[in-house]
C-alpha cells in the first residue's frame, strides 16, 4: 500500500517506519523544513529504542520518504494518516487546529474519482472525525465544479495509538489489539488489510464507531493515570502508616483484577500523553455539563506529587537550601526516552533553584531538551559522576536503568552529606542502611542512619 503521513512527531515517526517495515511504500510530510532536511539526510529527529534501524533499513530500500509538500504525499496514496499535535489550550480541551488545517488543505487536493482513507491517529476529542470529514467537504466544495462532490471519495476513520516511550517500536510491531472508529465496509476492509501482519499473533483488531474510538483512547490513558496517582496516594498513607509501599503494592498487583503495570509509586507522571489527555477528557466532561471528580483529583494528586521530595529535602536542611547544591539523575519523564514535557525533574529543579540552591544534572538522552529550556541556570555533566562533585546531596528523578546499580563508593566519596532523595524507589532500604546512606524515598520508611 501508499501511505502519507502528516506529521513527523513522536508518532508520525514511528507510525511511518512501522508501517514502511511492513512492505508499505510511506511519505511523511512536515512543515518544519530543518526536520525534513535532517530526516531525508538520515538523521533522526528524536530517541526511541529499536527506531533508528528500522528508520535507516527502510530508508536505503526506498520504503520510507519525506517532503514539504502535503500535495506529493498523498498523490496515489490510498491511505492519509494524521498524526499531528493536539496540544491543551488555556482552558484544557485540545486544540484542533492543526489537525483542522490539514483537513482543509486536504479538501483541496483529493480528486473526486480517487478513493482515500483519511485516519486521525493524533488523541482527539470525541467527535472529531465528523469534524475533519466536514472541513474536506466544505473546504472542497470552494474549489470543485458545480455538481461534484467528495462525498463517495474519502472516509474519516479514528485509529488512535497506543504507544508507550521507550517501548514504542515493540508496542507498534506487536500490539495488544487494534482499535479502529469507522462504520464504512470499505474503509473496514482496507484497515483490515493494513494492519494483518502486525496481529498475526492473533491480538483483536476492534471495529467501532469513530466516537467510541475516540472515547477509548482518552478512557485508557485516564484510567492508567488514576492507578499511578492511586498508588502515589497509598504511597502517602505508607510513609504516615510506617507501611512499605513496595510490599503494598506486590501484594495488590498479583490480583488479576488489577495487575502489576503502572502501580509503581512515585514523584508523579509527566510526558506527552498523560497530562494533556486527562485534562482534555476533563474538559470534554464539563463540556457536557458532568463534574469527573475521579479525574479533578487525578490532576490535583499528580500536581503535588511532583513536589514530594522538596518537604524531606528541606526538612533535612532544617529549611535552608540557600547556597546548597543538588546533584540530579534523570530529567526526561520516564527512562529510554529524550521526553522532558511536564517532567517531574523540572518541577523540583524550579523549586531548588528558587530557594537560592544550584543544581547539575545528567541523564543518558534528555539533556539537549534540558538545555533548551534551562540555558545556563543549571550545570549539565558529562555523566552521572560528574553531576556529584561538590554536591551535598543526589536527587533521583528518573529511573534510568544505568542508576539502579551504581558504584555507591563514588557517591559517597563525592556527596558533602551522603545523602540521596530518590523519587523512583531505585534502591532497598536494607542496602542504603548497610551502607550508610541518609536515604528518603516514596512510601517507605526514612533510613537516617547517616553515616560520614
Amino acid at each position: 500500500m501508499k501511505i502519507a503521513v502528516v506529521g513527523t512527531g513522536y508518532v508520525g515517526l514511528v507510525t511511518g517506519t512501522c508501517f514502511a517495515e511492513t512492505g508499505n511504500i510511506v511519505t511523511c510530510v512536515d512543515i518544519d523544513q530543518e526536520k525534513i532536511k535532517k530526516l531525508s539526510s538520515g538523521q533522526i529527529t528524536m530517541y526511541e529504542p529499536g527506531l533508528e534501524n528500522l528508520f535507516l533499513r527502510n530508508q536505503k530500500e526506498g520504503r520510507l520518504m519525506f517532503t514539504q509538500s502535503l500535495s506529493d504525499a498523498i498523490n496515489g496514496a490510498e491511505i492519509i494518516f494524521l498524526a499531528l499535535p493536539t496540544p491543551p489550550g488555556e482552558d484544557g480541551a485540545a486544540d484542533l487546529k492543526y489537525i483542522l488545517g490539514v483537513a482543509e488543505d486536504l479538501g483541496k487536493l483529493i480528486k473526486p474519482t480517487d478513493y482515500k482513507v483519511i485516519i486521525d491517529k493524533s488523541t482527539v476529542p470525541v467527535g472529531t472525525a465528523e469534524k475533519v470529514k466536514n472541513v474536506i467537504l466544505q473546504s472542497s466544495a470552494k474549489v470543485l465544479d458545480v455538481g461534484k462532490n467528495l462525498s463517495n471519495a474519502f472516509d474519516v476513520v479514528s485509529n488512535p495509538e497506543f504507544l508507550r516511550e521507550g517501548v514504542a517500536v515493540e508496542d507498534f510491531m506487536k500490539p495488544d489489539r487494534v482499535v479502529i472508529g469507522t462504520k464504512s465496509p470499505r474503509a473496514i476492509k482496507i484497515m483490515n488489510e493494513l494492519y494483518a501482519p502486525f496481529v498475526r499473533q492473533g491480538n483483536p483488531i476492534i471495529f467501532m464507531d469513530e466516537q467510541s474510538a475516540e472515547l477509548t483512547k482518552y478512557a485508557a490513558n485516564a484510567f492508567l493515570a488514576v492507578k499511578i496517582s492511586f498508588m502515589n496516594e497509598i504511597a502517602q498513607m505508607c510513609e504516615r502508616l510506617g507501611a512499605d509501599v513496595d510490599m503494598v503494592r506486590k501484594g495488590i498487583g498479583s490480583d488479576e483484577r488489577i495487575g502489576k503495570r503502572f502501580l509503581f509509586p512515585g514523584i508523579g507522571y509527566g510526558g506527552s500523553c498523560f497530562p494533556k489527555d486527562v485534562q482534555a477528557l476533563a474538559k470534554s466532561a464539563d463540556e457536557v455539563d458532568y463534574d469527573f471528580q475521579i479525574l479533578d483529583a487525578v490532576m490535583k494528586v499528580n500536581k503535588e506529587q511532583k513536589l514530594h521530595l522538596i518537604p524531606k529535602i528541606n526538612s533535612f536542611y532544617s529549611n535552608n537550601l540557600s547556597g546548597k547544591h543538588f546533584a540530579i539523575w534523570g530529567l526526561a519523564f520516564k527512562p529510554n526516552t529524550d521526553d522532558v514535557r511536564e517532567a517531574p525533574a523540572f518541577v523540583i529543579i524550579d523549586e531548588l533553584l528558587n530557594a537560592g540552591a544550584t543544581v547539575s544534572v545528567f541523564d543518558p538522552e534528555a539533556m539537549k531538551n534540558t538545555e533548551y529550556v534551562y540555558g545556563n541556570k543549571i550545570t549539565f555533566a558529562q555523566n552521572q559522576y560528574d553531576a556529584l562533585r561538590n554536591a551535598d546531596a543526589l536527587i533521583i528523578a528518573t529511573e534510568w536503568n544505568e542508576f539502579r546499580t551504581p558504584d555507591f563508593e563514588k557517591i559517597s566519596a563525592a556527596l558533602k552529606s551522603n545523602a540521596i532523595f530518590d523519587g523512583r524507589n531505585l534502591f532497598e532500604n536494607s542496602q542504603m542502611e548497610n551502607l550508610g546512606f541518609h536515604y528518603e524515598s516514596v512510601g517507605r520508611k526514612a533510613i537516617t542512619t547517616l553515616r560520614k
